[in-house]
């Protein structure tokens, strides 16, 4: 069981940065390939961001690839999304999740993904 508490969203003007946290809980945090997600108003969730276990490789969603950097701390068990550059179309609810470490990266389907957090709202003004 992996419990996940995401901060550090809020209000930023567009061309802002914002780093959000996802904190977790459990035995097996380390063994857990982490993702971030987001869901805008009336849109379907989509894929952010995702890294390995070890931290050793990372996934982007092209939406946001090259202005969002996803990083770990095994030893603090928290991920990071540093977001720079924010549009208004960034504005969203952003969530945490985790899978097993034998589960790809490279698959974004939420479904793939066992455990979640309840999400941090993101909103950038123009």
């Amino acid at each position: 069981q992996v419990q996940l508490v995401e901060s550090g969203g809020g209000l930023v003007q567009a061309g802002g940065s914002l780093r959000l946290s996802c904190a977790a809980s459990g035995s097996t945090f380390s063994e857990q390939n982490m993702g971030w997600f987001r869901q805008a108003p009336r849109k379907e969730r989509e894929f952010v961001a995702a890294i390995t276990w070890s931290g050793g490789n990372v996934y982007y969603a092209d939406s946001v690839k090259g202005r969002v950097s996803i990083s770990r701390d095994n030893v603090k068990d928290t991920v990071l999304l540093q977001m720079n550059s924010l549009k208004p179309e960034d504005t969203a609810v952003y969530y945490c999740a985790a899978k097993p470490r034998t589960t790809s990266i490279y698959n974004t389907a939420g479904a793939s993904y066992d455990y979640w957090g309840q999400g941090t709202q993101v909103t950038v003004s123009s």
